[in-house]
């Protein structure tokens, strides 16, 4: 990532959702799923250097605001984001985001972005790079419960980077289905709906479940599991939303991103505080295992943590140069004696 020169600080690039769109088209949307997830997994691999809270979070009856903030040393970034399970009835998106990167050397922004469309596009690269570790060799198969905003993204990240020809869908919504169908026909992989579940795990070596209600859900039970498998839980993401029976858990090796934002809002919130769960940074450096054996049941039990808002940000400012995928806003005050902020004021006045 470049840094913006001192001259340029008082212009931030602001990434509106058509200039997204358009880059995501320019780009390929199937490249920018590869090339995403390899900036995420870099910054896994130099995970030691990030800053790591947990998400800064205001909780409702109606659903979550949170701040999602952390720094490598060098680039600080934030992303703001809402879950709000209703909306859906409403005609509103149920995710929506914005986020921003400064240079920590002068506090600046230099970069501010929507983060709706990329928050989409980093949850299914962090998906996908998740299961390059940890799911079986060979898998072809994909099994897609839950067909809302997310689940393109997520097959379409599973075909690029795992390999994936096989999508197994399901919703209690069929509607919701055919529209995940209907958009993913003509991107090469043979989709099938089906009626329930059990019908969709049906020899999927991957296991994606992606449901919105905020809710203690039970979307998968212990007897629908079978031995060498690899689930990816990417519903659960706040107190009180689970989509896993607990005994899946017990018979699987979890993997998460940090441990105490997890515990509080992942599948794992259904186990005891000391229950053993492995970080993915440490799989991605070599440092722990993935998968062992051809038997054993890995879950990612992912929940979405700041350094993938980061790395997601830094690969959109990384492409910004030399294109014209951005607007710049006026955002930082910029006297010509920054000691003078009440003359720049009052020259306003014409």
């Amino acid at each position: 990532m470049k840094h913006a020169q001192p001259s340029d600080l008082a212009y931030v690039p602001f990434v509106s959702v058509d200039n997204m769109m358009k880059l995501v088209h320019h780009i390929g949307i199937e490249q920018v799923l590869s090339e995403l997830s390899g900036y995420i997994e870099d910054d896994f691999r130099r995970w030691q250097l990030f800053d790591k809270v947990a998400r800064v979070a205001s909780h409702s009856t109606e659903g979550v605001i949170e701040l999602m903030p952390t720094s490598d040393g060098e680039v600080y970034g934030f992303k703001y984001v809402n879950g709000h399970p209703a909306n859906m009835k409403k005609g509103l998106q149920t995710v929506t985001a914005f986020g921003l990167l400064a240079d920590v050397a002068s506090g600046y922004p230099v970069l501010l972005s929507e983060m709706t469309i990329l928050t989409a596009l980093r949850t299914a690269a962090t998906s996908a790079m998740a299961a390059k570790h940890l799911a079986p060799a060979g898998a072809t198969t994909l099994a897609m419960i839950g067909n809302g905003a997310q689940s393109e993204f997520q097959a379409l990240a599973m075909k690029t980077i795992c390999g994936i020809t096989d999508l197994r869908l399901y919703d209690v919504d069929s509607a919701a289905t055919a529209k995940c169908r209907a958009n993913l026909e003509g991107f090469g992989m043979t989709l099938t709906t089906c009626k329930t579940p059990q019908e969709a795990i049906q020899g999927a070596q991957i296991i994606t479940t992606c449901t919105a209600d905020k809710q203690y859900a039970t979307i998968l039970t212990d007897n629908m599991i079978g031995a060498g498998v690899h689930i990816n839980a990417i519903g659960g993401d706040c107190p009180g939303k689970t989509e896993l029976h607990r005994d899946i858990l017990l018979r699987s090796d979890i993997f998460v991103e940090y441990p105490p934002q997890t515990r509080v809002e992942g599948e794992i919130q259904q186990l005891e505080a000391d229950h053993p769960v492995t970080e993915m940074w440490q799989v991605v450096n070599g440092e722990a295992a993935g998968r062992t054996s051809a038997a054993q049941i890995t879950l990612f039990d992912g929940v979405g943590f700041a350094t993938e808002d980061f790395s997601a940000l830094r690969y959109v400012y990384d492409q910004l140069e030399g294109g014209n995928f951005h607007q710049y806003l006026d955002m930082v005050a910029d006297p010509d004696d920054p000691r003078d902020l009440f003359g720049m004021v009052q020259r306003a006045k014409g």
